[in-house]
């Protein structure tokens, strides 16, 4: 019987992922003033709640808030991100790309973003405060992860196209959509509803977007398109 080796970064994502789910059913049984099952009734709740469909929705701390809201804008580009994430991951997997295991960590450290920011400063107590604070640690394994892969790479000389192949095509649609999240971001932190961390974070995660993207096509044996300026006659 084949073995099935789970990084311990990948266990506490789940563990994570499963708190959360947990307390978002739990929120939402506690602010939508309903219940999702009868005394004995261990069926798993419905995945819709009905709650948002006067295009409202809830943060953390229990506000409603509007869905164009800022808060919910850079949650749906940071979700979108993993997502975008997620994809070239696989592409890579199939590539047999031996740093799979830092997305998967960055993944599980993009929920701890999408939870900071879900917790608007103004509106939060020490609770909420205390289970969303976001650290640098991530910041920093960002940087030595670019480090090591920089030492590897060849130096950048010319601008490059997004292209290598599919993982490292697919690291640098990730990338635009970081740049995205980033910018969405922004003005939460600025406007301190936010850690400042979260802001550092994604803009540490573009550059390792952009190296990760490099590194795939080396390792794939893949040139870069490297860009030339167009003809003008």
């Amino acid at each position: 019987m084949a073995s099935v080796i789970i990084k311990p970064a990948y266990l506490r994502c789940v563990v994570r992922t499963g708190r959360l789910i947990s307390e978002h059913w739990t929120r939402n049984t506690l602010y939508a003033g309903r219940s999702y099952a009868t005394e004995g009734d261990n069926r798993a709740p419905k995945i819709y709640t009905k709650t948002g469909d006067k295009g409202f929705s809830s943060t953390f701390t229990g506000e409603r808030r509007p869905k164009e809201d800022h808060i919910f804008e850079a949650l749906g580009s940071t979700d979108e991100l993993s997502s975008a994430i997620g994809l070239a991951r696989e592409f890579c997997l199939d590539k047999g790309h031996t740093f799979t295991y830092q997305l998967d960590k960055i993944q599980c450290i993009l929920q701890d973003v999408g939870s900071n920011i879900a917790t608007p400063r103004s509106s939060a107590r020490e609770s909420h405060i205390k289970k969303t604070t976001f650290t640098a640690q991530p910041i920093a394994d960002l940087e030595n992860w670019i480090d090591k892969f920089t030492d590897e790479l060849p130096p950048l000389t010319n601008f490059i196209l997004p292209s290598g192949g599919k993982g490292s095509a697919a690291l640098h649609l990730a990338r635009t959509v970081c740049r995205r999240a980033e910018r969405s971001v922004a003005p939460i932190v600025r406007t301190g509803e936010a850690d400042p961390d979260v802001a550092k974070f994604l803009n540490r995660l573009s550059d390792y977007l952009f190296t990760a993207a490099r590194y795939a096509a080396m390792k794939d044996g893949n040139e870069e398109t490297i860009y030339k300026r167009p003809d003008s006659t």
